[in-house]
């Protein structure tokens, strides 16, 4: 069944061609469907194009459509092209002509265009919901590890003290980061695009307010040109928030990946957490870790993919446009993936103390060395050529008495005012 079935067939290449992946994709936006095919009968009844009784038989249908959908019975057959032309033969099938009525003052534009806001919307939510979760995480170690040092690096080459707690917090706060955008993008998607028909609205009396009342939409989209527009745009907003998280997540893996190796020993992690070598008994690889940040690495090219397929396109509907499900569904799955191990994983991280024992990481504390003498009266340019004297010479001795006092160093990590930055970004 094809929504623009006019009596004749197209050739079975054709249909595969065009329909591609849409079917699989479709079971993802099916609950969402029905929630708009819902809000629409209920609209198109409030406007005399339905009768009472036939907004309670469609709601009672596309709530059993619901359920199973929910079940995960719900299945698109190779005869139906997508979701909405399978939805909309079950209420025929069950209503007769009250099913054929459901398409009334609507496209499959608009359609499609509702359920993917409603779809992004509810991921974006969830998302949210796992960042925080990481966040605290986080949080919680850098308070129970604050006091840990740990090598600060820059150019690879070892640099400046750090420590667990503010490695640990600087990541908390990157993803209160990567919030902001994803806070864009949700603000973005939370506008209703129904009514907007096939981009050039109806000559029927809708009521737009009262359907975007009932889908929970913040406010509509209003020129309806605009709301078709919106199809790409909407996915490559939800790209850069996805992406901007991913960033982080792929960075904090790489470190990860480097602490855990031999050669730095600074963490390590229970062995059910840990692969082995099929060759090496000796190996504990962060398999886990590896993936995170590869896949992250893809997310990240999300933005320009979606980019490239929909640069230089004309307004109104064209049918590239359906390949953008293709590309950003996936990609919010394999985050939220990502997002849960990394959670699970990192919650479970072992801690070496003493690192700094090791006289390699003596210069660490040249800086703090040098300040002192600063602080003593030396003028720092003086003070900056005797250090690296002292260096050159091998005669440096490292003052480990350090104190750092300033907001956001590694004596004073603020993580109270880290934390209300988070609680007003997952409010928001």
């Amino acid at each position: 069944m094809k929504l623009w079935d006019k009596g004749f067939s197209t050739d079975k290449k054709i249909d595969i061609f065009t329909v591609g992946s849409d079917r699989e994709l479709d079971l993802v936006i099916a609950k969402y469907d029905v929630i708009a095919s819902s809000a629409h009968a209920k609209m198109l009844g409030k406007i005399g194009l339905l009768s009472e009784k036939e907004v309670t038989n469609l709601i009672t249908e596309l709530n059993e459509i619901g359920r199973t959908i929910e079940a995960g019975t719900f299945i698109i057959e190779d005869s139906f092209e997508d979701v909405h032309s399978k939805i909309e033969y079950i209420l025929t099938e069950k209503l007769g002509d009250t099913g054929k009525k459901i398409h009334t003052a609507r496209s499959r534009n608009d359609q499609v265009l509702v359920a993917v806001h409603l779809y992004l919307k509810n991921e974006l939510t969830q998302i949210k919901t796992q960042v925080k979760e990481l966040f605290d995480t986080l949080i919680l170690l850098a308070e129970k590890y604050q006091n840990v040092l740990l090598p600060g690096y820059t150019h690879l080459q070892v640099a400046m003290l750090s420590s667990f707690g503010l490695w640990f917090s600087a990541y908390a706060e990157s993803l209160i980061d990567d919030l902001y955008f994803v806070n864009a993008a949700y603000r973005i998607v939370d506008q209703n695009p129904l009514g907007s028909a096939a981009g050039y609205g109806s000559s029927f009396p809708i009521d737009r307010d009262f359907t975007t009342r009932e889908m929970n939409f913040e406010t509509l989209k209003y020129n309806v040109v605009a709301a078709q527009m919106s199809r790409g745009k909407a996915e490559k907003s939800v790209a850069f928030g996805i992406s901007s998280i991913a960033s982080t997540l792929a960075k904090l893996a790489m470190d990860i990946c480097l602490y855990m190796s031999q050669n730095f020993d600074f963490i390590t992690f229970p062995n059910e957490l840990t692969t082995g070598s099929s060759i090496m008994p000796h190996k504990k690889n962060p398999d886990v870790f590896e993936l995170i940040r590869g896949k992250c690495n893809k997310i990240q090219a999300v933005p320009n993919q979606l980019a490239l397929l929909t640069t230089n396109l004309p307004n109104g509907y064209h049918r590239e446009l359906q390949l953008t499900k293709e590309i950003i569904v996936p990609a919010i799955q394999e985050l939220k993936s990502c997002l849960e191990m990394m959670n699970f994983s990192i919650a479970s991280i072992i801690v070496k103390e003493n690192i700094l024992q090791d006289k390699k990481y003596d210069y660490l504390f040249s800086v703090d060395t040098l300040n002192d003498l600063v602080l003593s009266g030396m003028p720092f340019r003086d003070a900056y050529k005797k250090m690296g004297q002292e260096i050159e010479n091998g005669t440096f001795k490292p003052k480990r008495n350090i104190k750092h006092s300033h907001k956001g160093s590694l004596g004073n990590l603020c993580l109270d005012e880290i934390k209300k930055k988070m609680e007003k970004m997952a409010d928001h």
